[in-house]
């Protein structure tokens, strides 16, 4: 299999382990404080990439990258700065406003991603592109309007904005460093972005969870964090930021999904006209890839 058809993989995989963090994290959020779940989450995937790469050691499997160096440090402070900002923003909206809405809203970070990736790292963004992201961003706001309020920008969504703009920053930060060890940049991602979000948690006298749901935040963070980050850079070494989000939007899209499931929210005919535009723009964002 091409490499780029293999990179492509890892960034659906990625999209795929992330979606289940705003449904699952909304269950959660009734047994944890909006900052220290975030800190959790963090932290449970820089420990368990840290057990992975231990496994890796201990396995023996050649390393095919490099580690990170002094040169890369600009980026990694940004990148853990942002990533403290980030899920933090993200839980305050998931606590204010539906799951189906934070996890439609969360399609604005492939529109930042991108134009972040074009204005400041000059990365080049194909017309076909650029028309997938703009299908993806209509069947978000087609899926937005579900009904009941589904899509109202009251405060819990422009918190929701917020983290996307802050992930989009960090997106392209990650992939001036994503030629490096993919699992070395998730470990410190996760477990100096966690400590941060921790010791705010604590400056906030937040309430320490119970050991059980700490153990399923952490292990939450493991998967909707850790693979999924380590996939998504996997994915970025060979395809570009902006590239990546867009095939990254099917995150939100499987994300109701999971809340239908989950949280029993159930869509209407909007949820269909939008599935629709979602499978047209990724034929796009494949055609875009393969050429």
């Amino acid at each position: 299999m091409k490499t780029k058809n293999i990179a492509i993989i890892y960034a659906i995989l990625a999209a795929a382990l992330y979606a289940i963090n705003i449904p699952v994290s909304k269950l959660l959020l009734n047994y944890a404080g909006t900052t220290i779940m975030a800190a959790f989450l963090y932290l449970g995937a820089g420990i368990g990439l840290l057990i992975y790469g231990s496994i890796e050691k201990l396995a023996k499997i050649p390393k095919t990258q490099e580690h990170l160096t002094k040169k890369e440090l600009p980026y990694t402070i940004a990148m853990v700065v942002l990533d403290i900002i980030a899920p933090i923003l993200l839980m305050f909206g998931i606590t204010r406003t539906t799951s189906a809405n934070a996890t439609l809203l969360n399609n604005f970070e492939i529109v930042a991603t991108s134009i972040i990736a074009l204005a400041i790292f000059k990365e080049r963004i194909s017309t076909r592109l650029w028309t997938a992201i703009l299908m993806v961003t209509i069947a978000s706001v087609i899926l937005s309007f579900e009904g009941k309020g589904t899509f109202s920008f009251n405060e819990g969504s422009l918190f929701v904005l917020g983290a996307c703009i802050c992930w989009g920053f960090e997106n392209n930060c990650t992939k001036m460093i994503s030629n490096k060890s993919s699992t070395e940049i998730v470990i410190i991602k996760g477990c100096f972005s966690g400590i941060g979000s921790f010791i705010i948690a604590l400056l906030l006298e937040e309430k320490i969870p119970q050991v059980k749901w700490i153990i399923a935040i952490l292990f939450l963070g493991f998967i909707a964090y850790g693979l999924s980050i380590k996939f998504y850079i996997m994915a970025q070494q060979y395809l570009g930021a902006a590239k990546t989000s867009a095939y990254y939007s099917i995150a939100p899209f499987l994300g109701v999904i999971f809340s239908m499931v989950l949280l029993g929210e159930r869509p209407v005919i909007q949820f269909y006209i939008a599935m629709i535009i979602m499978i047209v723009s990724t034929v796009f964002m494949i055609k875009d890839s393969i050429d």
